[in-house]
């Protein structure tokens, strides 16, 4: 039996049924991050000088931490985008190392994956 090169169009909406509602998630985090940046959602008051100094450092490293947050998740957002892309193009699921498939069950767990366990392994070696 050949090997099968790519999945099926029923498949692929599966995996675009799981992108989406993850891509629905990771915006709305996104956006809470944001509101959080600005301050939406903070009621400033005014602490004792002594401690105002204290204060305003671990607000900055909270804004700091919030900031690498909102990026990582903006990533996240356009990889899953990415995704959909390879949807439509009908390669989503094929390993960009390998060009074998990807195993459905990886892509359930990671949906914007673009290698294999295999594939990842052997480049995050190649870095070490």
């Amino acid at each position: 039996m050949a090997e099968k090169t790519r999945y099926s169009d029923a498949e692929l909406e599966e995996f675009r049924a799981i992108i989406l509602e993850k891509l629905e998630l990771a915006k709305r985090d996104y956006e809470n991050l944001k509101d959080s940046l600005m301050n939406k959602d903070n009621d400033d008051q005014d602490t004792s000088p002594t401690y105002k100094v204290l204060e305003e450092g671990a607000n900055t490293l909270a804004k700091e931490e919030t900031m690498r947050l909102a990026q990582r998740q903006m990533k996240f957002i356009n990889d899953l985008q990415a995704a959909l892309v390879r949807i439509e193009n009908k390669t989503y699921g094929i390993c960009k190392v390998t060009g074998k498939l990807i195993p459905a069950e990886r892509l359930r767990a990671v949906p914007h994956a673009t290698m294999s366990i295999e594939a990842k392994q052997a480049s995050k070696k190649k870095r070490r």
